[in-house]
C-alpha cells in the first residue's frame, strides 16, 4: 500500500479510514414533489435576477406548468412585491404553507415570515443559509413541475449553500450590457462549473430601450459584449430584456404576471429541453 494522501476521491484502496464523498443535499419536504429546479444567478447584484426569475415563472405558469419560486435572496427579497403577494405565511402540521400569486405560482420568501416586510434582515451568513435550507425542507410545496430559485448575488455563503443543499438541475445566468459583463458572467460560470451544475445560458437585462415612436432599439450602454462572452464560455444567449416603463410599472404594482413580450421565449424552450 502506498502512503496515504487522505484524499479518498483519488484513491483505490479500501482501507478502514476510507470515507465516501459527503453529500450536502437536503431532503425535500415529505409532502412535496419538485421535478425541476432552476437557479437564477449572477456574479454581482443589481442586474435583474429577480425580474428574470419572475418572468420565467410567469411564462412557465402560462404554459400550464405547476410553478414555484423560492426567494433565496434573504437580505434583498423582492419577489413578493413583484407579484403583489402580502401577509404572513401560515403553518400546518406538515410544514410552512407558501403564498400563492393570482395565477397560482407558489412563492416562499423571508418577507412572508417577517412581522413587517420593510424590516431589514440583519443576520449572519450561517443563519441566512439555514433559512434557505428550511425553504427546501420545511415548506409544503406540493406537486411542482418547475421551481425557480432567485439566488443572492455573488459567490458567498448563501449561493454556496443553495448549490450544495438543493439539487439544482441547471442555472440561468443574468447579466447586463455594461463593461463589467465579462467579469459578471465569468464568475457565475466558474462557480457553476466548480459545483458541476449545468448552465442553461445567459439572459442580458437592461439591454436596450425601444423608441415608442419608431421602434428603433437604442443601446444606452453602448454596444453589448454579451455575444462574445457567451461564445468564449461556450454557452448560449437566451434572450435580451429591454429597459421598459411598462415592465417597471408592472413590477412596482405587483403585476409582473401581466407583462408582455417574447424576449424570453428561447429561454423557456432551453429550460424545457433540459434532461
Amino acid at each position: 500500500m502506498s502512503e496515504c494522501t487522505h484524499d479518498c476521491s483519488t484513491c483505490g484502496e479500501n482501507c478502514g479510514e476510507r470515507t465516501d464523498p459527503q453529500s450536502f443535499i437536503e431532503p425535500l419536504n415529505a409532502h412535496s414533489s419538485v421535478k425541476k429546479v432552476i437557479g437564477v444567478i449572477s456574479g454581482k447584484g443589481g442586474v435583474g435576477k429577480s425580474l428574470v426569475t419572475g418572468m420565467l415563472a410567469t411564462l412557465f405558469s402560462r404554459k400550464g406548468y405547476k410553478t414555484a419560486i423560492m426567494d433565496a435572496d434573504i437580505t434583498g427579497p423582492s419577489i413578493p412585491k413583484m407579484f403583489g403577494v402580502g401577509g404572513r405565511a401560515m403553518g400546518s402540521p406538515e410544514g410552512i404553507i407558501p403564498a400563492g400569486t393570482r395565477n397560482g405560482i407558489k412563492v416562499m420568501s423571508v418577507n412572508l415570515l417577517l412581522e413587517n416586510p420593510s424590516d431589514p434582515v440583519i443576520w449572519r451568513g450561517p443563519v441566512i443559509a439555514g433559512v434557505v435550507k428550511q425553504f427546501w425542507t420545511d415548506v409544503v410545496w406540493g406537486d411542482i413541475d418547475y421551481m425557480f430559485v432567485d439566488m443572492p448575488p455573488g459567490t458567498g455563503d448563501v449561493p454556496l449553500t443553495v448549490f450544495q443543499s438543493i439539487p439544482l438541475d441547471g442555472v440561468v445566468i443574468v447579466s447586463s450590457p455594461q463593461d463589467l459583463v465579462s467579469m459578471i458572467v465569468n464568475k457565475a460560470v466558474a462557480m457553476a462549473n466548480m459545483m458541476n451544475i449545468p448552465i442553461v445560458g445567459v439572459v442580458e437585462n437592461m439591454s436596450y430601450v425601444e423608441c415608442p415612436d419608431c421602434g428603433k432599439q437604442i443601446f444606452l450602454y453602448g454596444n453589448s459584449h454579451i455575444d462574445s462572452v457567451c461564445e468564449e464560455n461556450h454557452i448560449p444567449l437566451l434572450g435580451r430584456i429591454p429597459i421598459s416603463p411598462d415592465i417597471t410599472h408592472n413590477c412596482d404594482m405587483g403585476l409582473i404576471e401581466d407583462f408582455t413580450g417574447d424576449f424570453l421565449d428561447y429561454a423557456v424552450e432551453a429550460v424545457e429541453k433540459m434532461q
